[in-house]
């Protein structure tokens, strides 16, 4: 049974009607007393709860009967119903342990998805004994390797929420597999005969935002010569993996969100509202919940696209995993290139396995690929890789010198170029030398013309 508590007895009637319609059990409350009966009395499968059920617009009542209904049913899901302008009081709400909010007017399809998301992932599970391989024997791993216990429990999260269409945000050090845990959700999912689309939000302007992710009609600027569709309408009916999102600028966070809450948007240029049914997976290396804090980050997006968040652990902490992974990238090195098969010596796998890889899953893939093919060998050993392995930088800012009387811009990329020079042009190790993303690297690559290293 599904709970609508609104004191609007049209919202209730549209809701129940469109709930009815989907073959789902309905009852209404109009107000808190009467909801909080209903609740002692039953334990809906899900809730649907306005914030207001007087003239007042502060949003209390509807805070304290969410708090009120954890205490009676903790394990339901609640969403809550809330005029656009007082989203931050959803956000309030979401903090108090709500599961989701939605803004008036709805979206039918989005709010149907949405409790059906709520539905599935609150689904008591059954217990299946067994061990790692059988639990995740029909999931398609698609290219992740390894069976840590810290891996296993992050596919053991990927297996419950593959099929439905919940919002994930995956974190994790840069060179973890952010993109593999996404294309994984991806095949895994409903969505897998639709498209994957793969945007790097640290490489996108903020003047080239709206176009790049919702597309323009020709003559809609200076530049827009030709139509163009947009990431969120080519992503439609399938997946949108918006990655380095923390990289994303105030103002571009305003217009994702309006896309993300009920997934219309409107192209550049043509002022009619288009809908896409879409699967939205972020990921980020950054410390979002601390953005928040410094106001450089949404509040109400973080709670939209973190629905469900996967940490992914880093290399150092999953290190029985590294033999795994370095047999993995030999083998396709040498496919790749038609060489014969190599193997590695005991001294060689223990040497991989106790170096620190600040780079992570990155670093240990070029370091093994770069040993095979300066090495020449069929068989590698430690000393191999010693002699290709290049240490960390540390502490390594005090190198960089810049002459006087130049300008910042010449200063900064100066300053990119001796951080190149000093890692030999590693990507991964320069934007860490410089305390800055890849992204945020691409992107000055880019404005000072300068070529691109090694990842």
């Amino acid at each position: 049974m599904i709970l609508i508590i609104d004191d609007d007895s049209a919202i209730r009637s549209s809701l129940s009607f469109m709930l009815k319609r989907a073959k789902y059990e309905v009852e209404t409350a109009s107000g808190p007393k009467e909801a909080i009966e209903i609740i002692r009395r039953t334990a809906p499968q899900l809730i649907l709860m306005d914030m207001n059920f007087t003239l007042s617009t502060s949003g209390e009542e509807g805070l304290t009967l969410l708090r009120q209904t954890r205490i009676f049913r903790p394990d339901v899901p609640v969403i809550l119903m809330t005029a656009w302008g007082s989203i931050r009081l959803a956000v309030q709400g979401m903090q108090a342990g709500a599961f989701d909010f939605i803004t008036k007017p709805w979206n039918n399809a989005a709010l149907m998805q949405r409790i059906e998301t709520a539905l599935e992932l609150t689904a008591p599970q059954k217990e299946t004994p067994g061990s790692a391989d059988q639990k995740h024997a029909g999931f398609d791993r698609h290219r992740i390797i390894g069976k840590s216990r810290a891996l296993n429990e992050v596919l053991d999260t990927l297996c419950r929420i593959a099929p439905t269409n919940a919002p994930v945000l995956i974190t994790g050090e840069s060179g973890t597999g952010k993109e593999l845990i996404a294309e994984a959700l991806h095949v895994n999912s409903r969505r897998a005969s639709g498209p994957f689309v793969k945007v790097n939000l640290g490489g996108i302007s903020q003047s080239l935002f709206e176009s790049e992710m919702f597309g323009h009609r020709k003559g809609a600027f200076t530049d827009a010569v030709t139509d163009r569709i947009g990431r969120f309408e080519m992503a439609d009916r399938g997946t949108i993996f918006l990655d380095e999102i923390g990289e994303l600028d105030l103002s571009c966070q305003v217009k994702l969100l309006r896309v993300l809450q009920d997934q219309t948007f409107e192209v550049l240029g043509d002022s009619r509202p288009r809908k896409v049914d879409i699967r939205v997976v972020c990921a980020t290396n950054a410390d979002l919940p601390q953005m928040v804090r410094e106001h450089t980050f949404r509040e109400d997006l973080f709670y939209r696209i973190n629905l469900i968040t996967v940490h992914l652990p880093a290399l150092r902490e999953r290190r029985e995993d590294i033999p795994l992974l370095a047999r993995h990238f030999a083998d396709r090195q040498c496919e790749q290139n038609q060489l014969p098969p190599v193997d590695f010596t005991s001294d060689a796998l223990d040497f991989l396995s106790s170096l620190p890889y600040p780079g992570n899953i990155r670093e240990l893939k070029n370091l093994v690929e770069r040993t095979l093919l300066v090495s020449g060998k069929t068989r590698l050993t430690e000393a191999d890789f010693r002699l290709c392995y290049q240490q960390p930088v540390h502490n390594s800012a005090a190198k960089l010198q810049v002459p006087q009387g130049m300008t910042l811009e010449e200063i900064e990329k100066q300053t990119i170029l001796q951080a190149m020079k000093e890692c030999g042009n590693n990507l991964s190790q320069v934007a860490a030398l410089l305390g800055i993303s890849r992204g945020a690297l691409y992107r000055r690559l880019e404005k000072y013309n300068l070529p691109v290293g090694n990842s």
